[in-house]
């Protein structure tokens, strides 16, 4: 393989970890919102899905030539798209030289290997919409032909206007290779279909061990995590006028009660377990549970972070309020007198070293509260143990859409889905 096909290639190679970074969470949410569960077999279908439509895309960009380089002169050429189809038989008449033989006019011709790439793009894509997507052969030909137009159109616009002439040619023949290429790989992934078990088959197995995944709960954590210091703000402001004073000690508290107990005691669930479809339940058979409940169950979960979080905001209020302008005339000592840094920190060596202390105490009961959460048989924590609360899922979109009645999918997917039932 030529480094004119590696490039891309590398390049997909540098991006896809950002990429999949970013699109983690989004595609975490969705996945959990429609299935359930993120099995680690629909996961690799994804991001191997992933990878390959950044490379896919990479090949028909890159090389990108440099911004120095006067396109419209360089590729006088490519501005005359061809639109008749056909130009690829002429072009493997054109490099066989008038040869008729074998090698010429297939093992040794640009235009014919040039074809057979086209061809292969999107093949993998047509292997992914029949096994991962679960697609038709038609909703595959138009999908095929939506993806090669845009590949097109990207070349034929100069990468939508990034460059001022395109460097690429434009051939509806690419477009005809593309699709087909995706047709065929529909139909390479059809053996596959009936050797490997479908992906909805494996999520409900895990479903049916699981119903509840300790990732789909830690998801709607962090989804809370971030939330929280936004609604701590909003509702804090809000409070000002009344609380006056008090505001700032008093308001968070009352968002932090509000968030996690009379919001779950209303609704059912934080809006991070909303958002997963989870639901807090009671000791009772899916009963909404009590607020003093709710109210145990926020305090035993708050035990081991609070302290972390007030260090940490107490270091930071004290650096930024305090100590002000001063931070960085200690910067400036501890560049020129090293020695008088040392002797602040043995004269303030006390509250340091307790704040080091409460860090890691409470670092050290994370720890313990998550290994045993971990290792519970049904990964219940300390606070679920104590208030009775427990998280139930509620039916996803592929179990809604199955109880309302039997389906009727473009490629077979089976038809057993997990219902609303509690964490185990």
């Amino acid at each position: 393989m030529s480094s004119v096909h590696l490039l891309p290639i590398k390049t997909a190679a540098v991006v896809f970890p950002v990429l999949a970074l970013v699109l983690f969470a989004p595609a975490a949410v969705v996945t959990y919102r429609r299935h359930g569960i993120m099995s680690s077999w629909r996961t690799l279908s994804f991001y191997s899905f992933l990878f390959y439509a950044l490379t896919a895309f990479f090949m028909t960009l890159i090389p990108l030539p440099s911004r120095r380089v006067d396109v419209c002169a360089e590729y006088p050429q490519m501005s005359h798209p061809a639109l008749v189809p056909g130009n690829t038989l002429g072009d493997v008449w054109k490099e066989a030289e008038g040869r008729v033989s074998v090698g010429a006019l297939v093992l040794h011709n640009p235009a014919v290997w040039q074809a057979l790439l086209n061809v292969a793009l999107l093949v993998p894509l047509g292997v992914y919409l029949r096994y991962h997507f679960q697609r038709s052969l038609l909703t595959t030909a138009a999908i095929g032909l939506g993806v090669s137009l845009f590949f097109e159109c990207t070349q034929l616009t100069g990468v939508w206007g990034l460059y001022e002439c395109p460097y690429r040619l434009a051939d509806v023949d690419d477009v005809i290779t593309n699709t087909s290429g995706a047709l065929l790989g529909w139909w390479f992934a059809g053996p596959l279909t009936r050797w490997l078990p479908t992906l909805d088959s494996i999520d409900d197995a895990a479903l049916a061990r699981r119903p509840v995944p300790l990732g789909r709960r830690l998801l709607a954590f962090v989804v809370d995590m971030c939330v929280l210091p936004f609604a701590v703000l909003v509702g804090t402001l809000v409070l000002v006028p009344v609380l006056r004073d008090d505001a700032l000690v008093v308001g968070p508290l009352l968002v932090l009660l509000a968030y996690y107990v009379l919001l779950p005691w209303a609704t059912g669930g934080t809006p991070g377990k909303r958002l997963l479809l989870l639901e807090l339940a009671g000791p009772g058979d899916g009963e909404r549970p009590a607020p003093w409940r709710l109210l145990l169950r926020a305090v035993v979960l708050a035990v081991p972070m609070l302290p972390v979080v007030g260090v940490l905001t107490a270091g930071t209020g004290f650096v930024l309020h305090v100590l002000g302008d001063r931070v960085f005339d200690a910067v400036a000592v501890a560049v020129e007198e090293p020695l008088d840094v040392l002797h602040f920190l043995a004269t303030a060596w006390v509250p340091l070293l307790g704040a080091v202390a409460v860090v890691a105490a409470s670092g050290l009961l994370l720890l313990v509260f998550c290994v045993a959460l971990y290792r519970h048989p049904r990964h219940y924590g300390v606070h679920e143990l104590l208030s009775g609360v427990h998280n139930v899922a509620l039916p996803h979109k592929r179990a809604l859409r199955s109880a309302q009645g039997p389906e009727t999918p473009e490629e077979g997917t089976p038809t057993e889905t997990a219902s609303s039932t509690p964490s185990q």
